[in-house]
């Protein structure tokens, strides 16, 4: 341990350093598969990994809690690997560089990265389980899960072997809010859009727009914070352009994962060396109007532009630019409807996470989230309607479940009551829409009873990540005393 020493407490965090010296972003997961295996050899732990890599480890009951139903404790391995314009950090090769910042917040003490996401979604989870199973608590047998890229589709989840499992309650650690309970979440997809275009060699000079400070943020949690895209404000400011000078496409490119919201996006045009200084004079004035509209959601945005070479490049004919910039402009993002069950839950959304070109077609990647399965139908349905109307060609795939709300939970009666026994207080039963690998589990492993929680973090998937530190320690104090009262049962 060298940087998180000072705060330990029962090895949670000696487990957290030590996850997150291992690159583990989503579609990469061996290292990390491979260090919980050893981690369960070291305390000789019957123990199981799958060729995609999943991970179970199997802790027998404490004495005096043979006779308690097993419960499964879970989370996923993988990590969003997002980081700042001009940090050279290699996700493949490279652990994160923590570090501790205290007192700035109310939340007190957190734990940040460099430059980079945290990974504490779901680096926490692995460190709680880790730290229970290492450590001498009272519990029935503990299944601990890890599953692999949860984070690009649930991948892990959807092939994972559930026969060594006997425990009917699970408790799921992918949350960020102290004091919520967990019981129901949606399902989501992601639909691939592909656009070809056309192009035609043209003199000119060459430049890159650049827009960039904008906040970001996971696309389920956030995306009704009215946080902007980055992507989709980019396709703004290219018709906006049109009407104040000439310029043709060359590319366009934005956002990382499908899950988070872009920060960043930026594209490459062609002008006539004459438009220099009006295009800086027209982002100038575009920059002012977005500045004032974003004043409370992302109050930093920039618009940059720089100069590159002159002369011939291949450009996107006007036809093509029109089809890109017709994509843009008319495909729904953001929240699409609100539960008219659930008040200030969003129950349907997509968002645009990913946007790139090469020589011959434009791409695009959403990400839908509902908790009605009808309404994440349709809406795949009118993008990739939209797509085949301009030419192109769309393909859904990464379907997962919502996992629907139980009436007659047992484990959330019993998280309650622990709960207000630690908090003097009651926990805030809630619905998310965000996405858990919850529904698949419950649909591998029917009738059983699952809450999720976790500890108070802030911005995730994004390089301003934060996990807060006594928040963690209060979360890891609950679970064991909810581990120790599954008895009452």
């Amino acid at each position: 341990m060298a940087i998180l020493e000072g705060i330990d407490y029962k090895q949670i965090f000696t487990y957290f350093e030590e996850i997150s010296a291992v690159p583990r972003g989503s579609h990469y997961n061996e290292k990390i598969s491979n260090y919980l295996v050893e981690f369960a050899k070291k305390h000789q732990l019957e123990h199981y990994q799958d060729e995609l890599g999943n991970v179970i480890i199997i802790k027998e009951a404490a004495p005096g809690y043979e006779k308690v139903p097993a419960v499964i404790l879970q989370g996923h391995m993988d990590m969003v690997c997002e980081k700042e314009s001009g940090i050279a950090h290699d996700f493949l090769t490279e652990g994160l560089a923590l570090r501790v910042v205290e007192g700035e917040t109310p939340e007190g003490t957190y734990i940040e990265a460099e430059g980079t996401t945290l990974g504490g979604d779901d680096g926490i989870a692995l460190a709680y389980a880790m730290a229970i199973l290492a450590g001498e608590y009272k519990h029935p047998r503990l299944e601990a899960v890890f599953t692999v890229d949860e984070e690009v589709g649930m991948d892990g989840a959807y092939a994972l072997d559930v026969t060594p499992l006997q425990g009917r309650y699970l408790i799921n650690l992918d949350s960020e809010a102290e004091g919520a309970l967990l019981s129901s979440c949606a399902g989501g997809l992601k639909v691939d859009c592909l656009l070809p275009v056309e192009r035609v060699s043209q003199e000119g000079l060459s430049v890159c727009l650049r827009i960039s400070g904008l906040k970001g943020g996971h696309s389920g949690e956030e995306i009704n914070s009215n946080r902007t895209n980055a992507d989709v404000l980019l396709g703004r400011l290219l018709f906006e352009l049109k009407t104040e000078l000439e310029y043709q496409l060359i590319s366009i490119e934005g956002g990382l994962k499908d899950n988070a919201i872009p920060r960043e996006s930026s594209a490459r045009l062609q002008i006539g060396s004459e438009d220099w200084a009006k295009l800086e004079e027209a982002l100038a004035n575009r920059a002012a109007v977005y500045r004032e509209e974003l004043s409370a959601s992302d109050p930093e945005v920039s618009l940059t532009a720089e100069r590159l070479e002159e002369g011939r490049a291949e450009v996107l004919t006007p036809a093509s630019t029109i089809k890109v910039l017709h994509q843009l402009l008319a495909a729904p993002n953001g929240v699409q409807s609100m539960s008219a069950h659930i008040p200030g839950l969003v129950e349907s959304s997509l968002n645009l996470g990913v946007l790139s070109t090469e020589a011959d077609q434009v791409s695009w990647t959403y990400s839908i989230r509902s908790s009605v399965s009808s309404l994440k139908a349709w809406i795949a349905d009118k993008l990739c309607f939209l797509t085949e109307f301009l030419g192109g060609e769309a393909t859904v795939h990464g379907d997962y479940p919502a996992w629907e709300y139980k009436a007659d939970s047992k484990l959330r009666e019993l998280m309650s009551r622990v709960f207000i026994e630690q908090y003097g207080r009651e926990p805030q039963i809630k619905a998310i829409h965000a996405g858990l690998e919850c529904g698949l589990i419950s649909e591998k492993l029917p009738g059983i009873d699952i809450v999720a929680l976790g500890p108070n973090m802030a911005d995730i998937h994004t390089p301003q990540e934060k996990l807060y530190v006594e928040s963690v320690k209060r979360v890891f104090d609950y679970v064991t005393a909810v581990l120790e009262q599954m008895n009452t049962l």
